[in-house]
């Protein structure tokens, strides 16, 4: 910060402090800083009934709460702590740093606020998969009778997880997010993964170069393994980048049969060629791709991405393969919904951009494909091209329905597609009674967005359980 650097719990006594934004890594951040001694101010620009309702519960506890003016800059800050999704070029942010104070995050507060006995990290990030390769590295740590957590970006703010103090955990599964890394300087994992890049945020970031450059912030300081997707040269590009500590290692992951200093698959089973005594005479095996839920290539991906970073932390193969085998992903991530007249139908709602979308895709051999939404400025060229080979049909829906049945037109004309103009809450059945008319025996039926749901839902979540739920209408008006 622009006065002097806040590292203990000791110092942040009497410092004013201003956190941006009133949601849930705000509060937490605000509670914690406010129970250490600072004088907080929360800013934000909403208004609504549930700002005042929170502002009103976080009034009560000492701390000042100025909802409607998120740009001015509150007298006396010496360090803002901003939440996530706050752009760079935010007022409040360029006031600041007129007057020499600091931005940073809650994950931040979190590494600074950390003991010298406190766990260390395993942190994930990518453009898809962070979350399910936590939830994984968690659950193999757990197998391993480790006391660990999935933190950060999953839910859970990383801030409440240090504060129950050095002790409390072995080691944490830390997921953080690309706004998350821009704002953390001072982050130095244990270990860390960028699990694959392609664009998103690219209206936060500013550019594709800007995005990956933060997503790289993850690989700085590591002090055992850098973990990068082979298929993926350019998160092994940030990795050379890295400056981390002498003696951690480049480990890359496969679908293919490893090389010395990777992970992969050979022959069904997932086998690691990197934590071993001799690396270029012998694999361990960790795991049948059998034990993997879903199957799916990218879950594959996950889970040797995860099972890296548990290897690199001095896990056993049994626990890798026990921990793989014990964990099941959270709802809407290529959720198998049911079988109706040889059809499989499949749920796969989080799929909210393209390239998570090309990996759903890549899957199955057969498809009828449920897509569409609000885009966030995605095209759909590329997926389009590359997974043209599997679309039986196509049924879109949503506001920016019309950028992917373009694509269509030019790169998959032989295609048929339907053309549901309608947002109403009967849109997802009527979708899924197209697809059906269109599906045969062996199809799958994946609803795959490749964009974001706000257009029609509350978030991926409703939109998933919509789909559900005219899958289960199916089925019992065809038993």
């Amino acid at each position: 910060m622009g006065s002097r650097q806040v590292t203990t719990a000791s110092d942040w006594q009497g410092r004013n402090v201003t956190v941006a934004g009133l949601g849930v890594s705000g509060i937490s951040a605000a509670r914690a800083l406010a129970g250490l001694g600072a004088a907080v101010t929360v800013v934000d620009g909403g208004s609504s009934d549930t700002h005042r309702e929170r502002a009103t519960a976080l009034e009560g506890e000492g701390i000042s709460v100025r909802l409607g003016d998120a740009d001015t800059l509150p007298e006396g800050t010496d360090l803002i702590v901003t939440s996530p999704g706050w752009k760079p070029e935010s007022p409040l942010f360029a006031a600041a740093a007129k007057a020499g104070v600091d931005v940073v995050g809650d994950v931040e507060i979190a590494w600074r606020l950390r003991g010298p006995d406190a766990a260390p990290w395993l942190a994930i990030t990518g453009t898809n998969g962070k979350t399910t390769t936590t939830q994984m590295l968690a659950s193999i740590l757990t197998a391993a009778g480790l006391r660990t957590a999935a933190v950060g970006n999953i839910g859970t703010p990383i801030v409440d997880v240090i504060l129950e103090g050095d002790d409390a955990y072995d080691v944490l599964a830390v997921e953080l997010s690309s706004y998350q890394l821009h704002w953390a300087p001072s982050l130095r994992a244990h270990s860390a993964t960028v699990l694959n890049l392609a664009p998103d945020h690219l209206d936060w970031h500013g550019s594709m170069e800007a995005y990956a450059a933060d997503k790289g912030r993850i690989y700085e300081g590591n002090r055992v393994a850098c973990v990068y997707n082979v298929a993926d040269k350019a998160t092994e590009d940030l990795v050379r980048e890295a400056d981390v500590e002498e003696g951690c290692r480049a480990i890359g992951f496969t679908l293919n049969a490893p090389a010395p200093s990777q992970l992969g698959v050979v022959d069904g089973i997932l086998v690691d060629r990197a934590f071993v005594p001799d690396r270029q005479k012998q694999a361990q095996e960790l795991a049948e791709i059998s034990d993997v839920q879903p199957p799916a290539p990218h879950n594959i991906a996950n889970a040797l991405a995860a099972a890296a970073l548990a290897r690199a932390y001095g896990v056993e193969a049994s626990a890798v393969r026990e921990g793989l085998r014990a964990f099941r992903p959270d709802a809407h991530r290529i959720a198998h919904v049911a079988d109706v007249a040889g059809v499989a139908y499949v749920d796969d709602s989080k799929a909210t951009n393209t390239h998570a979308t090309e990996a759903s895709l890549a899957s199955y051999e057969s498809i009828v494909w449920i897509a569409g939404g609000l885009a966030k400025g995605a095209t759909f060229d590329e997926l389009v091209d590359h997974s043209k080979g599997r679309l039986r049909a196509a049924v879109l829906i949503g506001a920016d329905r019309a950028l992917i049945r373009e694509a269509l037109a030019r790169h998959a004309p032989e295609v048929p597609v339907v053309d549901l103009d309608r947002t109403d809450t009967g849109a997802m059945s009527e979708a899924v009674r197209r697809a059906a008319e269109l599906a045969q025996p062996g199809d799958t039926v994946l609803m795959a967005p490749a964009c974001a749901s706000m257009d029609m839902f509350t978030n991926y979540n409703e939109r998933g359980d919509a789909f559900a739920a005219a899958v289960r209408e199916l089925a019992a008006d065809s038993a």
